[in-house]
């Protein structure tokens, strides 16, 4: 089966210093991945590599088994490549309803000019009162996202993401910002999304990980050390060594 997205022998380099280092990986319908690793590994550069907000040195991306290294942001979108942003870039003074109306025109390529009243266009606000109500935020539709809480914001761009239509979707650290005790509720949110959907999630809550991913990816320096179940990489030497440390032998007191 052709993997949804495919990474192949990447490499980044600005100027003598690379910063991403023959990386390959592919991802499949319903996977669930984690990207983690220490700060400055090259975690968001890869994800940025991905989108296409730099381009790569060295390597191939491919979406369903097609090159897409010459495209644009807004084309590997409309292939279904979606991202969401370690901090919170929605709308402040609009609804929430009108956050999430807008990204739907926009994979539909409506006309933005009178955005308000295609907000309410039946078959437009069919499609944004579904996606709130399976993430738990109909009741907010009417509210402004300078009102909510943080964490409620998060769940917006959840929202914004799932109402691009994604096969792929990058979630760059989603619980970033986020009170610990409310950091369940993005995790309950990820695992209400459409099972077909392949996600790759970077995370430094090592629990959120461990209960989100079937498969882990490890960065260091650039390159890929690691790649494997949850289970097996706190057994993992040189993920230990560069990474979980103490957290790895926390887990593995009875």
């Amino acid at each position: 089966m052709t993997a949804l997205l495919e990474a192949r022998n990447i490499s980044r380099s600005f100027g003598g210093l690379r910063v991403t280092d023959d990386v390959s990986f592919t991802l499949g319908a319903g996977d669930r991945v984690a990207l983690i690793g220490p700060n400055g590994a090259g975690k968001t550069t890869l994800v940025n590599l991905i989108t296409g907000d730099i381009a790569p040195s060295a390597g191939q991306f491919l979406i369903s088994g097609e090159e897409i290294n010459g495209l644009s942001i807004p084309e590997r979108v409309q292939r279904g490549l979606v991202r969401t942003f370690q901090t919170t870039r929605l709308f402040q003074n609009l609804t929430v309803a009108d956050n999430v109306a807008l990204a739907i025109m926009q994979r539909r390529r409506i006309s933005k000019r009178f955005f308000s009243v295609s907000t309410e266009r039946p078959d437009v606000r069919a499609e944004w009162s579904e996606i709130l109500a399976n993430l738990g935020l109909d009741r907010l539709a009417y509210r402004k996202v300078v009102e909510l809480a943080y964490g409620q914001q998060r769940l917006i761009e959840l929202a914004i993401g799932l109402a691009l239509r994604p096969k792929v979707l990058l979630l760059d650290e989603p619980a970033a910002g986020v009170p610990h005790d409310e950091a369940p509720k993005i995790l309950d949110a990820i695992n209400q999304l459409p099972a077909d959907i392949a996600v790759l999630m970077i995370e430094h809550d090592m629990d959120l990980v461990f209960k989100f991913a079937t498969r882990v990816l490890v960065l260091a320096a650039g390159r890929l050390i690691f790649e494997g179940s949850p289970k097996d990489v706190t057994a993992d030497h040189e993920v230990r060594r560069a990474y979980l440390g103490s957290y790895a032998d926390a887990r593995r007191v009875p």
